[in-house]
């Protein structure tokens, strides 16, 4: 029996950066590019409110939902904390990165609710940050934390959507 599979292992995946760091980041550089050379987006004010606004509350239950789903697991939701179970349940069963997802659907409900074109165009290198140095890193400590398990889950469910 191979032991790394069954006990615990104590080091986490060794991400960039907690994503919500990289996104409140991106947020924040959006908003001081926004406020410097102020660049609206050339949408109807009153659309480009009401998508900013599911997108905000969409991406806040779904970061919710995750936040439950780890909770009920007994697992850490840090990616800097070493996992104690697979979760495949909840959201998780659409998509392998909700969470992530979720994050980025308030970024930009933030962006369209403020009008605000720079906190969109900082999203994207925020999203590849992401994508490149956490999800990748992540996969690679889940197939060697979980092993067949987790290869079986990442077969039938997709990274993002």
């Amino acid at each position: 029996m191979d032991i790394s599979r069954t006990a615990p292992l104590l080091d986490p995946p060794r991400v960039l950066a907690p994503p919500p760091f990289i996104f409140l980041g991106a947020l924040a550089l959006g908003l001081l590019l926004q406020a410097r050379w102020p660049r609206p987006l050339f949408l109807h004010a009153v659309a480009l409110r009401i998508t900013g606004a599911f997108l905000l509350v969409g991406g806040l239950a779904l970061s919710g939902a995750v936040v439950r789903h780890f909770r009920r697991a007994r697992t850490p939701v840090s990616p800097r904390r070493a996992s104690r179970q697979l979760v495949v349940s909840g959201p998780y069963r659409f998509s392998r990165n909700p969470d992530y997802l979720g994050q980025a659907m308030v970024v930009a409900g933030l962006a369209m609710l403020l009008n605000a074109a720079w906190v969109l165009l900082v999203l994207l290198p925020a999203l590849f940050l992401v994508r490149y140095c956490v999800v990748a890193r992540e996969e690679e400590y889940l197939d060697h934390r979980f092993g067949e398990e987790y290869g079986r889950y990442r077969s039938r469910v997709r990274r993002w959507l």
